[in-house]
């Protein structure tokens, strides 16, 4: 029955799945926004050093909150406006996957994007004589980030088809490679500037309104336990099949993910409470502990308690790459794919975690992530920055580390019992053979 379903789901569901995460509009969203992973990582630790996690009446963390609107700049200049960074990326990726040059798709994309912005007039806040425009730099943030999305593609199919229709102006091969491109883009250069500036100026489309309307329900929702189990569930469902399902499941989230983010990182630093419970930062310390399924408590069964001499050796291989977030050894090595066994505590101990994990946040015993820390850190290590330096998340780490070691005990020992029966089977098979 199990094989049947599992040749179901590899036959009728693989091939569709592996299909969407490399659809070229959503592999150029994943790569346009992991491509600002520096920044928001490096730019959500000014968080923490306006904020710090110290003592009020120490010194240094008297001298960090008096100058904290200084340290909070790198942050504003890098994290706070993340969808200008990432329409950048997603130009750039959606142009190459045409064959066409990425620079000039990435700067369309760019343009198209603050073609949706009007700027504010500052004149009359300005000194006498001085005129001028600001751009509203809450547009260029996450609330920005479908619109940009919307925008580049838009940009990018419209470059796609007149260099296919072959509406550009050729220029002489003895021309430089950047001069020529330069000229050839002056048409789709055109076009783009000339409809989206039209939608924005003259017939007073509002993007960034109508598309907050579309999507707000959908960032509410995704916040709530029930998107987060979800999530949750899909992603470990798709990897005991051997689907990636971090790849699928995230593509599509990761959006969402940011914005949740972006509004606790805003509220934190204006010193407002936070609004979101479930950014990435929540998955990848309360629940990812050890990798996708919450590896970390198979790793350390099998490198403490393992008999068989299998799994042992598994579980020394496995255990120092678990403790950073790798799981790759123990999902192909166990292995968890196809395994009817080890499947259900790879589903079951984090969609726990999860749930543990949302209560102790809500109820306010840790503080709500606003740190994007590097996933490759140790759990607790990594709860403890992501949290703002809330010693909390450490304790939090630990028990939801101790409680997968648990839930996954009895189905380790049917699994060990399993690999030693056969061990012992091919030893015995030598000696009567003598």
């Amino acid at each position: 029955m199990f094989g049947k379903f599992a040749n179901f789901l590899n036959e009728k569901l693989s091939g569709p799945m592996t299909k969407l995460a490399n659809q070229r509009h959503l592999r150029a969203i994943r790569d346009g926004i992991i491509a600002t992973l520096p920044l928001i990582i490096v730019g959500s630790f000014f968080l923490i050093i306006a904020n710090p996690p110290l003592p009020a009446s120490w010194g240094i963390s008297q001298f960090l909150t008096a100058n904290a609107a200084k340290i909070l700049l790198p942050y504003r200049m890098s994290m706070y406006i993340m969808t200008l960074y990432a329409v950048f990326g997603i130009g750039n990726s959606l142009a190459k996957s045409y064959d066409l040059d990425g620079m000039s798709g990435a700067i369309l994309a760019e343009i198209a994007y603050l073609l949706t912005i009007t700027p504010v007039n500052v004149s009359a806040k300005l000194e006498a004589g001085v005129s001028g425009f600001v751009i509203p730099m809450s547009k260029l943030g996450s609330a920005g980030m479908f619109v940009g999305i919307v925008t580049a593609i838009l940009a990018v199919e419209i470059y796609r088809f007149m260099d296919k229709k072959g509406l550009k102006i050729k220029m002489p091969d003895s021309v430089p490679y950047a001069v020529s491109k330069s000229f050839e883009n002056l048409f789709p250069t055109a076009i783009v500037m000339l409809l989206i500036g039209c939608i924005t100026y003259w017939i007073g489309f509002d993007w960034h309104t109508f598309m907050a309307t579309l999507v707000t329900p959908l960032v509410s929702a995704s916040d709530g336990l029930g998107s987060v189990i979800l999530i949750v569930f899909l992603t470990t469902f798709f990897w005991c099949f051997g689907i990636h399902g971090a790849s699928i499941v995230g593509s599509l989230a990761r959006p969402v993910w940011l914005i949740l983010l972006e509004q606790n990182t805003t509220a934190l630093a204006a010193g407002q409470a936070m609004p979101n419970i479930a950014p990435e930062p929540f998955y990848q310390w309360f629940i990812w502990i050890g990798g996708a399924g919450s590896t970390i408590g198979l790793a350390i069964l099998m490198a403490f308690m393992a008999k068989s001499t299998y799994a042992k050796g598994l579980g020394k291989t496995a255990l120092a790459p678990a403790i950073f977030n790798i799981n790759e050894p123990i999902i192909f090595g166990a292995p968890i794919v196809l395994n009817p066994t080890l499947m259900i505590p790879f589903i079951v101990s984090p969609i726990i975690n999860a749930i543990i994990a949302y209560a102790a946040t809500a109820a306010g015993l840790v503080n709500r992530v606003s740190v994007n820390a590097p996933w490759t850190l140790p759990g607790p290590i990594g709860a403890y920055l992501a949290a703002g330096g809330d010693f909390r998340a450490v304790i939090l780490s630990l028990i939801l580390i101790a409680l997968s070691v648990v839930i996954y005990y009895p189905f380790f020992k049917m699994w060990d019992n399993s690999l030693l029966a056969e061990e012992g089977k091919e030893e015995a098979a030598p000696a009567e053979a003598k």
